[in-house]
Order: structure tokens, then C-alpha cells, then sequence
């Protein structure tokens, strides 16, 4: 049966290569080639070389900072989030895992906010900044470090649920032996942690950090509907920049374009060594 079912495997893994051809690689492929004209539609095209890529820096002789502080904004956001995230989602998985009562419930409730939309749940979070804010006689959007943190108090509510099953199934499939025998050595709760707990996590620390590393680069319908990149475009994280120029600008869909490459070329770069770096501190069975 094994012999045929890889003689075969061919007839059931080519649905899912056509799809993921047709749906990805294609688009990807063309999308790298618009990157490379000016066009309005994908079939309405003309090939300007390398201009598209010059304009994101240079507009009309000046400088266009906007993009290079979008680029700047989101790594410093990537970074507070991804940080806050795990440490926080580790912390409640390890308490969640010591048996206490309602367990299963806390769980829950931890977990809820991420079944809600991103854009639902920054309208609800912008009707509250706002109302706590308007007492000082601000907004969410008064100052792009209000927004930045406005962003991560909302990122991080809706994704510390998430991260914190993955760390709940990563901490429960250490052995238990394992844990018992490092007590019985005489080590206490930091040396466990650090010698024990820690590095058999870490294939559960690679996921989540991979995770809300490229969830953090790519984020995008959070910061349109709550700071909408205001104020002046200094709250604008790097996926709706490339929305702006694509769709508030006529004629710079080109340039859109050249932006996402060099987005998707920053956060593979970023991905791959994070994914290296931590695959690399992994315990071997």
C-alpha cells in the first residue's frame, strides 16, 4: 500500500499545486513584473524600467520620508509587540497550566479576541481611547506615539490568546519526568525555567516568534481603522503606506508595486533569520 500511495501521490498533490500555483506564485510572479511599469490596470501596462523604484525614495527632487519612517515605525512596533506578546502569552500559559480551578474558562477568555475582526475591534478600541482620552482633551491620533501605542495595546489583546494555546500545547508536551527529575536534583523555579522549560519550548518559541514577527510587518486593517495613519501619516505602518500609494495617488500604482517587493524582500530577510536563529537554539531529541 505504501509503494502505490507514493506512486500515486502525484493525482492527490496536484489540486493543491494548481491552487497554490494559480492563487500565489502566478500573481507573485506578475506582481514583481508590474513592479517594473506604470500601469492602471494589470493589463494596462508600460514598462518604465527601474523609475518606479527611484519615486519611493524621490518625488519631484525631494526626498519622500514617508516611506523610510513607515519602515523605521514598524520594525520599533514589530519589536514591542512581538516582545509583549510572547512574554505576556508565556507568562498565562505557564499559569494556566498549573492545574488550578476554571481553568478551561480563563482559557476562553483569553482566547475570544481573536475571533473578532480586526477592523470590528479597532472601532470598538478607538470608541474607547477616545472617551478616555477626551478628558485631556485629546485623541488616539493626537501625537503618532499615542497611536503607536494605541496600535499596540490593541495588537496585543487580540493576539496574546492566540499565542498562549500554542505556549499552553508546547509547555504540556514537556515530560513530566523530565520536570520531576530536575526537582529531585535540587533545582528551583528559575533554574527550571531556564534549564528545563525554556529550551524545550523552544520549537514552540520559533512559531509564536515567527508568528507575530510577520503578523507585526504585515499588519494592516488594524492601523487603517484606528489611526487611519494620522496624524500626517507619522502613525503609518508599512502595509498601509503601500495602500495609500496604490489608491490614494492616480498613476502610482507602479510604485505601490516597487513597495511591496521591497516590503516582502525586508520581512523574508527578517523571517528567515529569526526562523535560523531560534530553529538553531532548539534542544535535539
Amino acid at each position: 500500500m505504501e509503494k502505490s500511495i507514493r506512486k500515486k501521490f502525484w493525482i492527490f498533490a496536484l489540486p493543491t499545486m494548481a491552487a497554490f500555483t494559480i492563487g500565489f506564485i502566478v500573481p507573485f510572479v506578475y506582481g514583481i513584473f508590474l513592479s517594473f511599469c506604470k500601469f492602471s490596470t494589470v493589463t494596462d501596462w508600460k514598462w518604465v524600467g527601474f523609475k518606479n523604484y527611484t519615486r519611493i525614495f524621490v518625488v519631484n527632487g525631494s526626498v519622500d520620508t514617508t516611506f523610510i519612517h513607515s519602515i523605521w515605525y514598524t520594525a520599533l512596533f514589530t519589536v514591542v509587540s512581538v516582545l509583549i506578546i510572547n512574554i505576556v502569552s508565556f507568562a498565562i500559559a505557564m499559569a494556566l497550566t498549573k492545574g488550578i480551578r476554571g481553568t478551561n474558562l480563563f482559557r476562553t477568555v483569553f482566547f475570544l479576541p481573536n475571533l473578532i475582526g480586526g477592523i470590528v475591534l479597532s472601532y470598538v478600541w478607538l470608541m474607547i481611547f477616545n472617551s478616555i482620552l477626551q478628558n485631556y482633551s485629546k485623541t488616539i491620533v493626537s501625537s503618532e506615539w499615542s497611536a503607536f501605542w494605541g496600535l499596540i495595546a490593541v495588537v496585543c489583546w487580540q493576539q496574546i490568546g492566540y499565542m498562549m494555546i500554542i505556549y499552553i500545547a508546547g509547555i504540556q508536551n514537556i515530560p513530566g519526568e523530565l520536570i520531576e527529575a530536575a526537582k529531585i536534583d535540587g533545582a528551583n523555579r528559575w533554574q527550571l525555567l531556564k534549564s528545563v522549560i525554556l529550551p524545550m519550548l523552544m520549537p514552540t518559541i520559533t512559531i509564536c516568534t515567527f508568528l507575530t514577527l510577520t503578523n507585526g510587518f504585515k499588519l494592516f486593517d488594524q492601523n487603517l481603522a484606528l489611526t487611519g495613519g494620522n496624524p500626517g501619516k507619522m502613525s503609518e505602518l508599512l502595509a498601509l503606506n503601500i495602500y495609500n500609494t496604490m489608491y490614494g495617488t492616480t498613476g502610482w500604482q507602479g510604485v505601490g508595486q516597487a513597495k511591496a517587493v521591497i516590503f516582502f524582500i525586508i520581512v523574508a530577510i527578517i523571517a528567515l533569520a529569526q526562523n535560523k536563529i531560534t530553529t538553531s537554539k532548539e534542544v535535539q531529541d
